[in-house]
């Protein structure tokens, strides 16, 4: 029951995908991004957020960009359990492919600057956390594998097999609100500090439905199959407690006798001492079923309470506050820059069907009224940009989150093997006055460990690139269209040899992007 309990908890730490960036982080905040991620060197209004310090550059005048974002996610975990072969549908198979849909149809994002004399006031919107729904219309393994245990440990009262339905949903949006101000101390230096308040909303479900077990060769609700066992349980208890009494009484009468015998100093007679060894043996086997039948009661009594599955529900809301700051230089046909976003303390309050305490910590941490740690990583990135050409430039940067200097629930930042970092690298070329072309591609390595990995919320290693053009509509007017495309790699965590119990992780990431930017 305890590892039931803590599935059902474990659960709803299941998160809304992230696009591209850390393990909390979204980094694609533009089109401009998508079509070319190294951008945090690079000069433009999307700077506001990429490289504030930059915008200083821009002509004077407002600034002010749109951008609009369409992800579409997939999680996979290949889960392997010797339970699965219990399962009505898994024809006898012991591993099974549990998948997630994520779709965020909105991502919306806005920057703008107003740039006058050494000055750049500058205001960013952009979710730069979560940013859709991730759901699984067949639960996950760790649903299954619970159901599973419950059906081999009723095996000795006749129970070959299982089924369930299960579901999972984690909808999550950190929305960002980023204001500040850039000052060009020379032609060449520039410097930025601004605010970022993050907003976080997220809501997560978890569902256990249509438990079945199967006797003979039918299946029969969970609920009704405890209710009818229990009550044979009972009357069978009834009969031993009915015969342990007519043994103890008769047990009871011979070893009277036996006393007698052994008082006058006459020879037991070997009948009455066959008589009292049968029943000795008797009163064991009927006190051994008596403790079998009380246990196995016990056991129903902790099941019960889930005979009619699970249907749980946690919302959540928090807002965090953090400064950043950057740095821009210029150097003839090179840019330099680097931004450092600090820690944002968030904690996440709870509002849950989760009443009581719980002696498990994964339940607890969505206890009603509760406020649970939640921080955004500190990140610093670092790029560079070189005109080769006049009209051809390329764009190098890193990313670097702190992820280990975060509080988190039940610390579980500790459980990583490090912080996360990033390379990215790019073309831009302009192919004439109104056209130009981009391209860049994006290596993400996070540092994931057994522990810290699970089928509720997981990430892996990848990598990512885009493209797409940017088009002059006029002298004061910019369309920008663009692909972005995340290939991950295959984590397999292994939690048993003998027998077999692992899970193999791996995901999809396919973005589109349109913006539109507008300077007077």
């Amino acid at each position: 029951m305890k590892k039931f309990l803590l599935m059902v908890g474990s659960v709803l730490t299941a998160t809304a995908t992230a696009m591209a960036g850390g393990i909390l982080t979204n980094t694609n905040q533009s089109v401009d991004f998508l079509r070319n991620p190294a951008r945090d060197g690079a000069i433009g209004l999307d700077g506001v957020y990429s490289n504030p310090a930059g915008v200083a550059f821009l002509d004077e005048g407002f600034h002010l960009a749109f951008n609009w974002q369409y992800a579409h996610q997939t999680r996979t975990i290949e889960s392997t359990n010797p339970l699965f072969t219990l399962g009505r549908k898994n024809n006898g198979s012991a591993t099974k492919t549990f998948e997630g849909v994520a779709d965020a149809p909105i991502i919306p994002s806005l920057q703008g600057a107003y740039n006058t004399g050494n000055w750049s006031i500058q205001f960013n919107f952009s979710v730069p956390g979560g940013g859709g729904k991730c759901e699984f219309d067949n639960g996950l393994g760790s649903f299954e594998s619970v159901v599973g245990n419950i059906g081999s440990q009723l095996q000795p009262l006749g129970v070959t097999g299982y089924d369930m339905n299960g579901y999972m949903q984690g909808k999550q949006y950190y929305f960002g609100f980023q204001l500040g101000a850039a000052y060009k101390v020379t032609d060449n230096l520039s410097v930025y500090g601004g605010m970022r308040v993050l907003y976080g909303t997220a809501s997560y479900k978890a569902k256990i439905s249509d438990i079945m077990v199967k006797t003979g060769e039918n299946y029969v609700e969970f609920g009704a199959f405890l209710q009818g066992t229990t009550a044979t349980l009972d009357n069978n208890l009834l009969q031993v407690n009915a015969g342990l009494e007519q043994v103890n009484a008769g047990l009871e009468q011979v070893n009277a006798g036996i006393a007698q015998y052994q008082s006058a100093g006459a020879e037991v007679p070997a009948e009455l001492s066959a008589k009292q060894t049968e029943l000795t043996a008797k009163q064991t086997e009927l006190a051994t079923t008596k403790a079998t039948i009380e246990g196995t009661l016990q056991k129903f009594g902790a099941l019960e309470k889930y005979s009619q599955g699970v249907n749980l529900q946690c919302d959540q809301t928090g807002v965090g506050v953090a400064p950043v700051i950057g740095i821009d230089y210029k150097l003839e046909k090179f840019n330099f820059a680097a931004k450092y976003e600090f820690r944002t303390p968030m904690k996440m309050k709870n509002k849950s069907t989760v009443n009581e305490a719980s002696e498990i910590p994964a339940v607890n941490k969505f206890r009603d009224g509760d406020k649970i740690d939640e921080d955004a990583p500190a990140l610093l990135t670092v790029g560079a940009q070189w005109s080769i050409l006049d009209n051809l430039r390329l764009n190098l940067g890193y990313h670097h989150f702190f992820d280990q200097n975060v509080k988190w629930y039940n610390n579980s930042q500790d459980l990583l093997d490090g912080n996360t970092n990033e390379y990215l690298g790019g073309l831009e070329w302009d192919i004439n006055d109104k056209l130009t072309a981009s391209a860049g591609m994006q290596l993400t390595r996070y540092p994931l460990t057994d522990e810290y990995m699970n089928d509720m919320s997981f990430v892996v290693d990848s990598y990512s690139f885009g493209f797409g053009v940017a088009y002059k509509v006029t002298d004061n007017m910019k369309l920008t269209a663009a692909y972005f495309q995340t290939n991950y790699e295959d984590y397999e965590k292994v939690t048993s040899v003998e027998p077999l119990i692992s899970d193999k992780f791996t995901r999809t990431n396919r973005v589109l992007g349109l913006g539109i930017e507008v300077n007077f």
